[in-house]
């Protein structure tokens, strides 16, 4: 476990994700995959009003060949785009590394979640301070290869 101090949320620079994703796609995730100490993957959904393709990075963790990843927005009130996106359209390219796919988007079943959840927030422990932070439940997400 890392004691490094973590940024406060929304304490990051504009535009800081879209510049993560770029290193990541153009280095193959070299340039990104760690990011202060975690693993990420790069998502990519289609804009649920534009039909543009939407590219963020998140952190991962893993369960069994699933990928998961966590809607916290940093414990805002309302959803990340990225989570409305994909709601709207499950069908979602993720890179991780090298590796680029297709794959199905899914918001874990209230059964899933616990178990999801403790792995996440062992992955990155702020997710549970964001939980504390809104009323809205944050959702957990599994990424299965189409």
């Amino acid at each position: 476990m890392s004691t490094t101090p973590r940024p406060a949320s929304g304490s990051r620079p504009p535009g800081w994700q879209q510049e993560h994703a770029r290193r990541y796609v153009e280095s193959g995730g070299k340039d990104g995959h760690i990011w202060e100490g975690v693993t990420t993957l790069v998502l990519t959904t289609t804009g649920r009003r534009s039909g543009q393709a939407r590219t963020t990075p998140l952190i991962y963790g893993r369960d069994g060949d699933r990928y998961v990843v966590v809607a916290s927005r940093g414990g805002a009130p309302q959803h990340p785009a990225w989570y409305e996106n994909l709601a709207a359209r499950p069908e979602v390219t993720v890179q991780v590394m090298a590796d680029r796919f297709k794959a199905r988007a899914r918001t874990a079943s209230a059964a899933e979640r616990p178990a999801l959840w403790k792995t996440m927030a062992a992955i990155w422990p702020p997710y549970d301070e964001y939980q504390a932070r809104t009323t809205r439940e944050i959702p957990v997400v599994i990424l299965e290869r189409a």
